[in-house]
């Protein structure tokens, strides 16, 4: 292969597409260079299969190397291990629009590979890594139905106003209030995801009429690689059921199937069905175990072929149901939402628990609340970082019925996890409002369909149990699409289930609040959508997420007025930045005795932060009162209460705070004449002193008989008001 480079300017950088020098074993290699990123995407088509599959072969991996941005990997090997969430949320978004993009039929191996060879810390590398894949997979000889390209929008907010920016910089997304990733090709729009802060409807579809518009720049570098160093695509072994099997399942099983996918009830419709399929089968496709190895082998293989044309066939009349009769397997019309039922504090000792249920979708949702030594610490190719919200979500087998192997999540249920938490990290308040750690788990008990909407709504009743003041109520809710045979007609129908989900051309999933969209995740099987499709889900998802708040602020109209008194207590405390030093102390060890003297939890922040954590609501007082009086400033006229520390011929030396000592001279220790300071106070005494200086090195003159003059003047009621309630130390405005 020549060695070739395409050079278009994209978003104000400088996109590069190189093929022909780096993996030239590899079926086919693009290096896509995109500001200082650079991914490489290597595609290998593997050999055919010797059996008959029932599914494409397509695996797609994303790594980021460390070594990418000039980094160490953390931990004691200093060597990549398994993929991280980051990494495998962007192999999810790689997939999901280039699955469809396969002729039917088409079960051969496919592997796709891309590692982040270079990051410069301000374009990431996902959508980088979804375009260079595409164009791996456009040269190659894989019958692949592309090319299909990626790219971010965000909205981001100036002195100038709202703009929106393609393919923006980490920087610039701190600014956004929409974060979307668009997937796409000449024929229209296959994946969104949404990350997004109430945004109305009518502004991301404005998004995305923007990001479409920049896809077809993409699309025709692509294109111009493809025309210069395209290899002939090869289709191969298309394993389809012969006619004869089709017509043969069409005619015996038609009947019995379209009454099945009447029956409403998930488990006796799905029974029905099985039956049938496998009396069917063994009726007319049973494998020939007494013949030669050639009879059985043809036996099993037309047995395949006929389970195959029995699944088409369900796919089939489940759709024509919908389209031409307006029958949905449960019995709902096209826009009817399943009866929903919830409730909150369903645990006796969560911090906030919710149960969730949507017709056969349940969802267990519980609470936690932490400080921020809970919180995740986040290392990748961008700066470390860490995160105070998660949303964990478990879709164990029994949600189904089922058994299989128990196992570490997979890659839909961290996809589905991320899903439901950028939904509600919307409406969450800001750290300096509410300085918690939330950590959400959503458990899938049952499931027929749109589990990850249902932990959205489960996730937000849980936060209100638990007292967290999110800004507004948050629901989720999918839309599926069908079409006839021809594509001519087609009808959007609210709330999927599982088989809607399997046999329809999508599942768009969209959360919300009242006032706007908070996460959307299209999964599209169907070629593509074009924008006013966009448009009319929108409204229909927009009317049913409405519909669902209803229903949600009827079990919990708004969050609890506090925390669970299981949760920790939170008390923040501003301090100057440059008294941290003192707080913690020399090793840590004046912040390690504050801990262990009140059992309570300090974190300090470099911006002067302070953060006291305990479930001890007078431990916590007594530590913030002397936190605030390590840090303060004295001042000239303060009274304080303090311990006796030292003593010396010529005064005693009192401590007004740990590491905070002033000297009492013997002079000021009482009226009248002192031959011994031990005449008047021993050490370990308190005493209550005042303030009388403050020399320019920091030392601290005290006295004791002023301060006793001040109380005695104060139980008199003769002197002034300010004299006469000499109030303790005024550190709040010094803090």
């Amino acid at each position: 292969m020549n060695h070739v480079v395409i050079t278009k300017e994209f978003g104000g950088r400088t996109l590069t597409l190189e093929t022909g020098k780096v993996g030239k074993l590899a079926g086919s290699c693009v290096m896509a260079t995109f500001g200082g990123t650079t991914v490489l995407a290597a595609v290998v088509r593997g050999k055919p299969r010797n059996e008959i599959p029932d599914f494409l072969g397509l695996t797609i991996d994303y790594r980021e190397k460390t070594s990418a941005a000039g980094k160490f990997p953390g931990g004691f090997k200093k060597r990549e291990g398994p993929p991280s969430e980051k990494e495998i949320l962007t192999m999810r978004m790689i997939d999901r629009p280039m699955r469809p993009l396969f002729p039917d039929g088409y079960y051969d191996e496919v592997l796709v590979q891309c590692f982040v060879m270079s990051h410069d810390a301000e374009n990431d590398a996902d959508v980088i890594a979804g375009t260079a894949a595409s164009a791996a997979l456009a040269i190659s000889d894989v019958p692949f139905e592309g090319p299909i390209a990626t790219v971010r929008v965000a909205r981001i907010h100036t002195d100038a106003g709202t703009q929106f920016a393609i393919n923006p910089t980490v920087s610039q997304l701190e600014y956004s209030d929409l974060d979307m990733v668009l997937s796409g090709h000449k024929d229209g729009l296959n994946m969104i995801e949404v990350g997004a802060a109430e945004v109305p409807e009518a502004d991301v579809l404005a998004a995305i009429k923007f990001g479409q518009e920049h896809i077809g720049h993409l699309l025709g570098a692509i294109n111009e690689l493809v025309a210069k160093v395209g290899k002939p695509k090869v289709v191969g072994t298309l394993y389809l059921p012969p006619q004869d099997i089709t017509d043969l399942v069409a005619k015996e099983l038609t009947p019995g199937f379209t009454k099945a996918r009447q029956i409403k009830s998930k488990a006796e419709r799905g029974a029905s069905l099985d039956k049938q399929r496998d009396e069917f089968l063994d009726k007319h496709f049973a494998v020939k175990l007494d013949g030669t190895y050639g009879q059985y082998a043809e036996s099993a293989k037309r047995r395949t072929f006929a389970k195959e044309a029995v699944k088409r066939l369900d796919e089939k009349l489940t759709r024509k149901l919908i389209v031409d009769s307006g029958i949905r397997a449960d019995g709902r019309s096209a826009k009817q939402i399943r009866e929903i039922t919830s409730e909150v504090g369903v645990f006796a000792r969560t911090h906030g628990s919710a149960f969730f249920q949507r017709g056969e979708t349940q969802s267990l949702v519980t609470c936690t609340l932490g400080t921020s030594k809970d919180e995740q610490i986040v290392d990748g190719l961008l700066p470390e970082y860490s995160k105070k919200f998660m949303l964990h979500y478990n879709f164990p087998p029994f949600s189904t019925g089922e058994v299989k192997r128990i196992m570490a999540p997979g890659r839909r249920e961290i996809g589905h996890g991320a899903l439901a938490e950028r939904s509600l990290l919307a409406v969450l308040p800001s750290p300096d409002e509410f300085p918690y750690t939330v950590r959400l788990v959503s458990d899938i008990t049952e499931s027929n369909g749109s589990s990850s909407m249902a932990s959205v709504c489960g996730g937000c009743l849980a936060l209100m149990d638990a007292g967290v003041p999110i800004r507004a109520t948050c629901a989720g809710i999918s839309v599926g699409r069908f079409t006839d045979e021809n594509g001519e007609k087609e009808i959007f129908v609210t709330d999927i289930i599982g088989e809607e989900d399997f046999f329809g051309d999508m599942d768009f999933k969209v959360s919300g609040t009242r006032d706007g969209i908070t996460g959307i995740q299209l999964d599209l099987k169907a070629r593509g959508l074009v924008l006013s499709q966009v448009e009319t889900i929108f409204e229909q998802a927009r009317v049913g997420r409405l519909e669902i708040i209803d229903i949600m602020e009827r079990c919990i109209a708004k969050p609890r007025a506090d925390i669970s008194p299981l949760a920790p207590r939170i008390v923040t405390i501003r301090i100057n930045p440059e008294k941290i030093g003192k707080l913690i102390g020399p090793g840590g060890k004046t912040i390690r005795g504050l801990q262990e003297k009140w059992g309570v939890t300090i974190d300090v922040e470099d911006d002067g932060t302070v953060m006291v954590a305990s479930n001890d609501g007078v431990a916590m007082a007594g530590a913030q009162g002397e936190i605030e009086a390590l840090v303060a400033e004295i001042k000239v006229g303060t009274f304080y209460t303090g311990k006796v520390v030292s003593m010396k011929d010529f005064g005693a030396f009192i401590e007004l705070a740990p590491g905070t000592d002033g000297m009492c001279h013997i002079s000021e220790l009482a009226d009248g004449y002192v031959k011994q300071v031990n005449d008047v106070v021993k050490l370990g005494d308190i005493v209550r002193v005042k303030v009388i200086l403050v020399d320019d090195q920091g030392r601290i003159k005290l006295s004791i008989k002023q301060a006793k003059a001040a109380d005695a003047a104060a139980a008199g009621g003769a002197t002034t008001q300010a004299e006469a309630k000499p109030a303790p130390a005024q550190v709040g405005s010094q803090v």
